[in-house]
């Protein structure tokens, strides 16, 4: 938790750049790389993000859990986006075999499916409106710099 100081250390110009550089052009970038998938596939991109997490496990599975902290998400949210994609028949949940109490989120072959038409229309607008714009050095130093942030604010 931060503490509040009583002389905080305001943003100095450039600092004050970079901040909403990064607020209202990552806003943007979610915005219409959700526009793209919803235009294109009827998808948002929350539940698009959900799909390619399934797909990258064993059997298609995962823990709801481990989902949540995946995607950085609260356990509600997701149990409540989950029901969304289980009503579209793109996931299900299942019991856990080890766990009684655990539960799992299941890729349909439909997810699978939807996720296969969906992800070209993600991966050029991922292309076109970020990594061409950048180098491959800041491309790197954009990794590294959210990579540090991720390790910085990961509380699980």
């Amino acid at each position: 938790m931060t503490s509040v100081r009583a002389d905080p250390r305001w943003l100095d110009p450039d600092e004050m750049r970079a901040w909403r550089a990064y607020v209202i052009g990552g806003e943007l970038l979610r915005q219409q790389l959700n526009r793209e998938l919803q235009d294109n596939h009827g998808l948002a991109l929350p539940d698009y993000e959900v799909l390619v997490r399934l797909s990258e496990c064993e059997a298609w599975q995962m823990r709801m859990s481990q989902l949540a902290g995946q995607l950085a998400s609260s356990k509600s949210r997701l149990s409540h986006q989950i029901s969304r994609l289980e009503k579209a028949g793109l996931v299900r949940r299942v019991g856990c075999a080890e766990d009684a109490r655990g539960v799992i989120a299941e890729l349909t072959p439909h997810g699978m499916d939807t996720l296969r038409s969906a992800a070209p229309v993600h991966v050029n607008g991922v292309r076109e409106h970020l990594v061409d714009l950048m180098t491959p050095e800041e491309q790197r130093v954009v990794a590294a710099v959210f990579e540090r942030v991720i390790e910085h604010l990961d509380l699980t």
